[in-house]
Order: C-alpha cells, then sequence, then structure tokens
C-alpha cells in the first residue's frame, strides 16, 4: 500500500473528516508539513495553508515564511500568516520560549478556524442553501517519532497514564492524520515525489527538550534496543487500550461515590479512601482543578477535623472535609450550599442573602435575630457556612442541653417550606448559629468577653 493509500485509509478508519470539509493546514515548511499539503492535494482535499512566523531566528524564519506562500502558489491555494513577538510573550507571561511559541500558535490557529467558520455562516444567511454547514478542521503534521518522543518527555516529567498514551490523533477541531507515518516515510515520501522544503536550524540543537530527546536520548537508547521507536508506538497503543478499560472502571466507582448536590460534589470519606488508591482519589478531583501533587493533601484532609479544606491551583474549587464527608464545591459562595469563612473575609454572598462581619469591642448582645454577637476568644476560624440537615443540634442560646434542629424549628412553628430556607454557621463539627434566628449558648458574649465578632445576615427577602 503506498503513502498516499495509508494516508487515506487512516483519515477514513479514524474518522477524522470527510473530503467534502474544509481543512487548515498548519505549515512550517519543513519535510513533515509538505508531504501533508501534497498529500491533501493528491487526495484532492480543499485546504488553506497557515504559516507562524516566531521571528526567532531572523533571516531564517523570514526564508521561511515567503517558502510557505510559495507553497501556496504552488498549490493555487490561499495562505495565511502571523507574526509573533514570541520573546517578548514568552517574558511577559514568565513561559519557555517553545510554551510561548505552543500559546500563540494555537491561539491564533483558533481564532482562524472561529473566524472562518463566522465567514462561511454569513455567506450562508445571504444565500440560503440546503447544503449542510461547513465543518473546518487544523491540520498538524506530528508524525510518529513526534509521538515517541512526547510520551518519553511524559514519563520522564512526571504525568498519569493519559501522558503515556502520546499524542491524540484529534482534539477538538485538530486532527493529526500523519500519527501513523515514521520520520523516514515522509522523508522517503518528500524524495519519490521531488518536494522541496526548508531545514529549521534550531532542530540541530539540543538545547530544547524535545531536540535533547530526538538527537540525544533516542539514538543513545537504539544502540541497546534497535528497536525503540517501533516498541514505543506499540507501547503508545498499548497504553490507550489499557486507558480504555480504566475510564470504564474509574468511571463505575466515581459513579458510586460521587453524589452530586446542587453544585456539588459529595464523597463519603471513608469509602474513598477505603480503595487505598491515589489514582482513584487523583482521577476525581482532577476535573475540578487539582493536581497531581494534592492528592497527598486529600489523603491528610481525611484524617483532619471537619471545616478543613484545600483550594485548587487556580482557585475556583475547594475541598471541605465535612464530618464524614468530602465536599467538592464551587469558591463562589453564591454558587454553593458549603461556603469557608476565613477569618480576613468580612463579606459573604450566599443562596441565603449576605454575612457582614467585623471585630468589635465588648457590648451589650443584640437580640435582633438578624445579628449574631459573639465571644471572639471563643470562634476559631475557618467556619462553615452551609445548609441545615437532619440530625443537626445546637445548645440555644440561654440553654445548657443540647436541642436538635427539627424540634427547634417546630418550636419556632416554622413551615416546611421556612425550614428548607435556613443556614447554618459551623465551628469545628459545632453549630454556632442558626442563621436569621438564634446562637449556640457555647459562644455567647459573657462579663469576661474582650472582643465579640459581630455577624449581620442581610436576607435577599428582608427590607428594612
Amino acid at each position: 500500500m503506498s503513502l498516499l493509500d495509508r494516508f487515506q485509509h487512516n483519515i477514513r478508519q479514524q474518522h477524522l473528516f470527510s473530503p467534502k470539509d474544509k481543512l487548515l493546514l498548519a505549515v512550517s515548511g519543513g519535510v513533515d508539513s509538505v508531504v501533508l499539503c501534497e498529500l491533501c492535494k493528491q487526495a484532492e482535499y480543499d485546504f488553506i495553508i497557515a504559516h507562524c512566523n516566531f521571528q526567532l531566528r531572523g533571516e531564517e524564519s523570514e526564508r521561511d515564511e515567503q517558502f510557505v506562500r510559495m507553497l501556496g502558489e504552488k498549490y493555487r491555494t490561499e495562505v495565511l500568516v502571523k507574526k509573533f513577538e514570541t520573546e517578548k510573550y514568552a517574558a511577559d507571561h514568565k513561559l519557555s520560549i517553545q510554551e510561548a511559541a505552543r500559546e500563540l500558535r494555537y491561539t491564533w490557529f483558533e481564532e482562524l478556524v472561529n473566524n472562518l467558520l463566522a465567514t462561511e455562516n454569513s455567506r450562508s444567511k445571504e444565500t440560503p442553501t440546503h447544503h449542510s454547514p461547513l465543518t473546518i478542521h487544523l491540520l498538524t503534521a506530528h508524525h510518529a517519532d513526534d509521538n515517541n518522543e512526547t510520551l518519553l518527555m511524559n514519563f520522564f516529567r512526571g504525568t498519569g497514564l493519559h501522558g503515556l498514551t502520546g499524542i491524540p490523533v484529534k482534539t477538538g477541531h485538530i486532527r493529526r492524520p500523519l500519527l501513523i507515518f515514521s520520520k523516514e516515510d515522509l522523508i522517503a515520501f518528500a524524495k519519490e515525489n521531488k518536494l522541496d522544503f526548508v531545514e529549521d536550524s534550531s532542530n540541530l540543537s539540543s538545547k530544547y527538550t524535545r531536540n535533547y530527546f530526538r538527537n540525544e536520548i533516542i539514538p543513545a537508547i537504539s544502540k541497546v534496543y534497535p528497536q525503540v521507536k517501533e516498541n514505543l508506538q506499540d507501547n503508545i497503543e498499548r497504553f490507550k487500550e489499557i486507558e480504555k478499560l480504566y475510564k470504564v472502571s474509574v468511571g463505575g466507582i466515581r459513579k458510586k461515590l460521587c453524589k452530586q448536590k446542587g453544585n456539588e460534589i459529595h464523597i463519603p470519606v471513608r469509602q474513598l479512601m477505603g480503595y487505598n488508591n491515589k489514582a482513584l482519589v487523583y482521577e476525581i478531583i482532577s476535573g475540578y482543578g487539582f493536581s497531581e501533587k494534592q492528592v497527598d493533601e486529600v489523603i491528610r484532609l481525611a484524617e483532619s477535623e471537619s471545616g478543613r479544606y484545600i483550594s485548587s491551583p487556580d482557585t475556583t474549587y475547594r475541598i471541605i472535609k465535612h464530618r464524614h464527608w468530602f465536599i467538592i464545591s464551587p469558591v463562589i459562595a453564591v454558587e454553593s450550599e458549603n461556603s469557608i469563612i476565613e477569618e480576613s473575609e468580612k463579606q459573604i454572598q450566599f443562596a441565603g442573602g449576605t454575612l457582614l462581619l467585623e471585630i468589635t469591642g465588648n457590648q451589650e448582645p443584640v437580640t435582633n435575630n438578624y445579628t449574631a454577637c459573639l465571644d471572639a476568644k471563643t470562634i476559631s476560624f475557618p467556619l462553615l457556612l452551609r445548609k441545615w440537615k437532619a440530625g443537626d443540634y445546637f445548645y440555644p442560646l440561654g440553654m445548657k442541653k443540647k436541642k436538635k434542629l427539627a424540634r427547634f424549628f417546630i418550636d419556632q412553628k416554622l413551615s416546611k417550606a421556612d425550614k428548607e430556607k435556613i443556614w447554618v454557621l459551623e465551628m469545628n463539627n459545632k453549630i454556632i448559629w442558626v442563621v436569621g434566628h438564634r446562637i449556640d449558648d457555647r459562644v455567647k458574649i459573657t462579663a469576661a468577653t474582650k472582643k465579640v465578632l459581630k455577624i449581620r445576615f442581610i436576607n435577599h427577602l428582608q427590607t428594612e
């Protein structure tokens, strides 16, 4: 089977795109992307070319741009070019040159796809037809050698199982139809078809991580294991198959453990820890922005007291330890049924209203149900603001015996609808305020009180 036949067979087998789709080819001018252009031309696909000039190699960068423009003339197709101030972007965003180039090119590619789709949609409105909507795919020239390097870099960098499955053949709009071909395959095709291409001199330098693996590590391993490239490809396929089974297993356990409650996920601590499996913990928390390095923090959190928590690196989610549960909750309180209150916070918005917190000197207790005056000395942050639950109890102000909230609500003659709106403020596993109703006797102001934590509740339905 010729390389062109294998190319087309792979596209059909992987369902990458159809002959009627519009293709945007990422072309650097090197042999890989030039072969991609030629294959798409011989297969009679409709494509345009996009070229990134990162302005990192002086005259060589300009040479590459001009060469790609000539490719556009050869294939009689449009060439889109973008010049980037890569070094400045890397410095401004504290990124390596490689990371900066990657961010810049993929951001631009995404813009191009969206703009092409918007233009096509606009034309469709002007001249309505019965044709199906245009589908646009971005094609990159990643090949099997790139895949091997990615696998090794991920392995030594330290990733989960997914990192060992290499480069995905498709991601969003992106398609990578050359992943089944080795570099040698592409060079042979270029020679056979007398294709001109440009050489990137930076590829000869091993100062970049990928080049170091390409130029130093893999050739060194090949001296011991001559079939290393083929073996790595086989391993990538094995890891992909293993990941499928892994996802099925993890999905079943996740469904069993994770209970969706509004915008929160509730997980029984004992059951999760009973699996004694860090990979499972990671798979559950990673979907909320938590890193693999935080798995040990979650395990320690399981042994901590109620009310403790950890935050995701981007601070959008928290994992709260609440009695026998982990609660994965959005940090924005108004979206959550469980909100952490730190000592530094002065205002908390939540679904039930707003809490205003301040520290004052000793004062006479306020009798207003919407204001809690607590002995600051008895308060230990963080506090947990949450909806009340069956089984909750506290020591109502003026009483030395505990009372279940359900009984307290009956005494207060609250309707079922009223009870559903009740929030409580909790500290170290004990309720210190039934918000809008009664504080706990254990945190009341006394003659010995020197500082008062004053919390005012503004009910969304209350008018003052």
